[in-house]
């Protein structure tokens, strides 16, 4: 079993960058793909990115690409996305997400992770 926290969200003016943080427990974070989704009010889940067990691999969600890059740090078991150029469009609520890593390609659909964290509010003003 593991727990992801997520840390970072908070209030932005458009253009500005965040960081957010999810740091895992237990002791198998180097086995685990992780991902970062968002869920907007009235929106459904949508991916925003993944990075594979080693953090040699990476995919980003559409809205993403190119603004926003994730990254890991196995030391500190803790996953990070830096989400540079934010919109309005970008506030959401972002959960941080989990899985035994299969050692195939990553998976973008939220059914595919068993983990979950409680989300962080990330705010864009325009």
């Amino acid at each position: 079993q593991v727990q992801l926290v997520e840390s970072g969200g908070g209030l932005v003016q458009a253009g500005g960058s965040l960081r957010l943080s999810c740091a895992a427990s237990g002791r198998s974070f180097s086995t685990y793909d992780m991902a970062w989704f968002r869920q907007g009010s009235g929106k459904e889940r949508e991916f925003v990115a993944a990075v594979n067990w080693s953090g040699g691999k990476t995919d980003y969600g559409d809205s993403a690409k190119g603004r926003f890059t994730i990254s890991r740090d196995s030391a500190k078991n803790t996953v990070y996305v830096q989400m540079n150029s934010l919109k309005p469009e970008d506030t959401a609520v972002y959960y941080c997400a989990g899985r035994t890593t299969t050692f195939a390609a990553l998976i973008t659909r939220a059914g595919g992770y068993n983990y979950w964290g409680q989300g962080t509010q990330v705010t864009v003003s325009s």
